[in-house]
C-alpha cells in the first residue's frame, strides 16, 4: 500500500453551500512540537514544509452529515469542494471528513482526515484580514529579513503588534444585535503559501487571535520556490476576497490590512465593487511616516460612506471601533478582559 496524507484546511458554509479544501500529499510533517523547535532544527522544519511532495489526480471523497460528494485533486494535489448544503445545523463550528481510497498504476492510496467548517450567525460580521505586517510582524518590505525571521524565529519567538490581539478580540464581539463570543466569521487572507498554514494557525492560537479560515497562495514544493515566498502578484488576494463576499451577500465585512504592499489598493477596489457590504476598513502604518498614496485611498473609501482608519498603533483602531459603533454593546464577558478599562470609560458607545 502506498502511503499518502490529506492536509485539510478549515472550511465555511452558508445556508445553501459548503466550501472545504485541502491537498493530497505524500507525507505531511506531523506534530505540533516542531513549531517550537529552536535554531537549525526550526529552520529545518520550515524547509521541510517547502519540500512537501503532492500527489495529483486522486479521487477525494467528502462526508458531512448525510452529505457525500466526490472530486479529483488537481495537478498540484489541491482539491476544493463547493457543494449544495442543506443540512440543518446550528451556527458555529462543525466537523467534516475527507478520504482517499484509490488504486493507480498498481499503487493503493488510502487516507482519512477531519477538519472543521464554520456556519455564521445571522447577525454576524465577516472579518477579512491580511497576515504579514497586519497582525504578525514579518518585515514584508525587506525580502531577506523576512526570510531570516521565517527561518530563525519559531512561533513562540514571533510577535504580534502591540494591542492587535485586543483589537481582534474586540471585533470578535461586533454584532448588530446581541454580541457573543466567536459569533463572527474571520478570514485570514495572505500572499503566503499553503506550506505555512500550520505555522500561522499555531501562532494565532498561541497569541489568542480569533479562530479563522485561512485563504493562502498556491503550495510550493521546492527550495527555489521558498526563496520567493510571499512574493509575486497579489491578484489572487483580490479574487479570494471577491469570492468570500459573493458567498455571504447578507453579511457586512470589516477589512484589515497594512500599507507595506497592496492592501490599500485592493481594499479600495473592493469598496467600490461592494459599497453596501463593507462596514469598515483598517490599514496599519508600517513605516515611521504615513504613505501619501495610502492616505488618498483611505479618503476615497471614506468618501463612499465607509468608515476607515489608518493607524500606526492598534490602540487608535480600538478607539475607532468603539467610537464608530462597530462594537456598541458590552458582551456577556467583561470587556475589560479584552481592552483596558480606561479606554472603555473614555468612549460613548453608539449604535449603527
Amino acid at each position: 500500500m502506498k502511503r499518502c496524507d490529506l492536509k485539510l484546511y478549515r472550511g465555511y458554509a452558508n445556508k445553501t453551500e459548503l466550501v472545504v479544501f485541502g491537498h493530497v500529499v505524500r507525507k505531511y510533517p506531523s506534530g505540533d512540537r516542531k513549531y517550537t523547535r529552536s535554531g537549525f532544527r526550526y529552520a529545518r522544519t520550515i524547509i521541510e514544509l517547502f519540500s512537501i511532495k503532492t500527489i495529483p489526480f486522486l479521487k477525494v471523497v467528502l462526508k458531512v452529515g448525510n452529505l457525500t460528494a466526490e472530486t479529483t485533486a488537481e495537478a498540484d494535489g489541491y482539491f476544493r469542494f463547493q457543494v449544495p448544503f442543506t443540512e440543518s445545523m446550528p451556527s458555529g463550528w462543525h466537523t467534516f471528513e475527507v478520504s482517499v481510497d484509490e488504486e493507480v498504476n498498481g499503487k493503493k492510496y488510502q487516507a482519512t482526515s477531519t477538519e472543521e467548517f464554520f456556519l455564521p450567525y445571522k447577525t454576524s460580521y465577516g472579518l477579512i484580514s491580511d497576515i504579514d505586517d497586519t497582525f504578525l510582524i514579518s518585515h514584508s518590505r525587506r525580502s531577506f529579513r523576512k526570510l531570516f525571521v521565517l527561518l530563525a524565529r519559531n512561533v513562540q519567538a514571533r510577535k504580534p503588534f502591540d494591542d492587535v490581539v485586543k483589537h481582534y478580540q474586540l471585533l470578535s464581539f461586533a454584532s448588530r444585535t446581541h454580541p457573543q463570543k466567536e459569533s463572527n466569521i474571520f478570514f485570514y487572507v495572505s500572499s503566503s503559501e499553503w506550506n505555512l498554514y500550520d505555522m500561522i494557525v499555531r501562532f494565532a492560537e498561541l497569541n489568542g487571535l480569533p479562530k479563522a479560515i485561512l485563504k493562502l497562495k498556491k503550495i510550493k514544493s521546492g527550495l527555489d520556490d521558498f526563496v520567493m515566498t510571499g512574493a509575486g502578484s497579489h491578484v489572487h488576494k483580490l479574487r479570494k476576497i471577491h469570492n468570500i463576499i459573493n458567498f455571504y451577500p447578507e453579511l457586512q465585512f470589516i477589512l484589515l490590512g497594512d500599507d507595506s504592499q497592496k492592501d490599500p489598493e485592493i481594499y479600495e477596489e473592493i469598496c467600490r465593487t461592494f459599497p453596501t457590504n463593507i462596514r469598515a476598513v483598517y490599514i496599519r502604518q508600517t513605516r515611521k511616516r504615513s504613505r501619501p498614496d495610502t492616505t488618498v485611498l483611505i479618503k476615497s473609501i471614506q468618501d463612499q460612506g465607509i468608515d476607515a482608519c489608518y493607524f500606526a498603533h492598534s490602540n487608535k483602531a480600538i478607539i475607532h471601533s468603539l467610537d464608530q459603533g462597530i462594537v456598541f454593546q458590552t458582551p456577556a464577558e467583561p470587556l475589560t478582559e479584552i481592552i483596558p478599562k480606561e479606554i472603555i470609560e473614555n468612549q460613548s458607545p453608539k449604535t449603527s
